[in-house]
């Protein structure tokens, strides 16, 4: 996935892109109302699926929420599963187990990503039926997390959570191409939970579900080579240091170092570039910062002083309430439903 273009976050889109917008919305709308019709099948799996998605292209932190989702799940006596797309894996069958050790190059750097952090069953693959379906078959899950998954209708959902930029909120506020939105705004009226990354309340439009704040916050570095090795960020302080991110959002990754004192000297790459060791010809001598999405597919020919920078997420007690009563309610009607 490139780099969104600069006007997808200003009032300068091309005129000729407008009748492409309207169209993607004519499309995307009659797509969505085939499903709501039955005309498209839609599939229900025997167990809670949770969709965490946007309606925006890119990074808006939708993984930092998914690990943050199975780590209550797991506490509150779950057992989660988490189906992904796989975006970027070169695999030539789908869909596909991963585990911590799996091959970015195969499936996808976030999926790799899940496994690692989650350390529950993970299911990559385009079709979420089928990924849900292989999971359940393969793992004893008794709920899922599809991440990114809003727009896969043909996959039944029983929960939907939406992430939004809380800093670049929704650009233009146009559709592909001319802008960066999937759906318009206004279906943040009909999810169940609406996550504002970091940004302030009041972001989506009037009538939409109320918003609930996510914070991501940063721990420290930890090596690539050595991973038993952590530093603080503060003693990267002092020095310049090279920082890496090739994600939806790269900017936020970099804002964030440089907010803690760092001399940070940026490299931005597309959305799930395939690194390779050439890309890091300006590591002479120098720290290199990189987001742990970046480091699982650099651990291969990584150096010495290269370091990865966790996140983590974080909210309010009260949303952790709000969202596992929620699922109870829908684990309750999933069992009656089997039963029946």
């Amino acid at each position: 996935m490139r780099k969104a273009p600069a006007y997808w976050y200003s009032d300068q889109a091309p005129v000729y892109l407008l009748p492409l917008s309207a169209l993607f919305l004519c499309l995307s709308s009659l797509r969505r109302l085939l499903f709501a019709l039955g005309i498209k099948r839609s599939y229900a799996l025997p167990v809670p699926v949770i969709v965490v998605g946007n309606i925006n292209v890119g990074g808006t932190g939708k993984t930092p929420l998914t690990v943050w989702l199975v780590k209550l799940l797991r506490q509150a006596g779950y057992k989660p599963g988490i189906i992904t797309r796989g975006y970027g894996g070169e695999a030539q069958r789908w869909p596909q187990q991963v585990r911590a050790d799996s091959d970015p190059r195969m499936v996808g750097d976030e999926p790799v990503l899940l496994a690692r952090q989650c350390a529950c069953p993970v299911v990559a693959g385009p079709d979420r039926v089928q990924a849900g379906r292989a999971l359940l078959e393969y793992s004893d899950c008794d709920i899922i997390i599809s991440d990114d998954g809003l727009q896969h209708y043909r996959l039944r959902r029983d929960l939907e959570l939406v992430v939004i930029d809380g800093a670049r909120g929704f650009g233009n506020g146009r559709l592909l191409p001319a802008g960066p939105l999937r759906e318009r705004p206004t279906r943040l009226q009909q999810v169940d939970f609406v996550i504002n990354n970091g940004g302030p309340l009041g972001i989506a439009p009037q009538g939409a579900t109320p918003e609930v704040l996510m914070y991501l916050q940063q721990g420290a570095a930890r090596n690539l080579v050595h991973t038993d090795r952590h530093k603080p960020l503060m003693e990267f302080v002092g020095q310049p240091v090279h920082a890496v991110a090739g994600i939806g959002h790269p900017r936020r990754f970099f804002d964030s170092l440089s907010a803690q004192g760092l001399d940070v000297v940026t490299h931005a790459f597309d959305d799930h570039h395939a690194y390779v060791a050439t890309d890091f010809g300006f590591a002479t001598g120098q720290p290199v910062l990189m987001t742990e999405k970046d480091a699982v597919k650099c651990a291969r020919f990584a150096q010495d002083d290269w370091w990865w920078v966790p996140v983590e997420a974080s909210f309010g007690a009260s949303f952790a309430q709000q969202f596992l009563q929620r699922v109870e309610h829908v684990s309750a009607v999933k069992r009656a439903a089997n039963k029946g």
